[in-house]
């Protein structure tokens, strides 16, 4: 497929990009834990595994979806600068301690998902227990333990955010659910 071949992206009558028609065959996959502070885990197209966390506290000055916006633009850079991401796995919590982190991961999760339906890419969420027995054989791990064992593959995770990221791209990768 060349360029010539694909339609050209779409715009409303405001100017937003509605959808970029980029195809999606082959590309980066990416990893998300989720969060105020979110990891992440990206393997390029070339193979090539990178991780970290962002944060995405707002400050007292901003408005209620501004740490949305930044989500959605970290994305949009992600995608350039290590992509075109061609998979999403997102760690799937369905119980959370407080009712703000709820909150939270709920509007990360529907940014990231309105996000990657906008761009034709497929995600999926992991449940935590999947995620923690692929990394440690436990199910119930401790965020010691995740550290633990993003460390025993060679990687010097900032926390257990991170972990978790690494943890969801391995399960990917071993998976096979990391081909797009």
């Amino acid at each position: 497929m060349n360029k010539s071949d694909l339609d050209p992206p779409v715009i409303d009558a405001h100017g937003v990009l509605l959808s970029t028609n980029r195809p999606r065959t082959s590309g980066a996959i990416l990893a998300l834990d989720l969060g105020t502070t979110t990891g992440w885990a990206v393997r390029g197209h070339d193979g090539l595994i990178t991780s970290g966390t962002v944060c995405f506290r707002p400050s007292r000055y901003d408005g209620g979806g501004m740490r949305y916006l930044r989500f959605q633009n970290w994305l949009t850079e992600l995608d350039q600068l290590a992509g075109p991401v061609a998979t999403i796995w997102f760690e799937e919590v369905r119980r959370h301690a407080g009712t703000d982190a709820a909150h939270v991961y709920g509007g990360l999760m529907a940014t990231l998902t309105a996000w990657a339906e906008l761009h034709g890419i497929p995600y999926g969420g992991v449940p935590v227990g999947t995620i923690k027995k692929s990394a440690t054989g436990k199910g119930n791990a401790s965020k010691a333990m995740m550290i633990e064992a993003a460390r025993a593959k060679g990687y010097h995770p900032a926390d257990d955010n991170e972990a978790d990221a690494i943890a969801i791209l391995h399960w990917a990768l071993e998976t096979k659910r990391g081909m797009a």
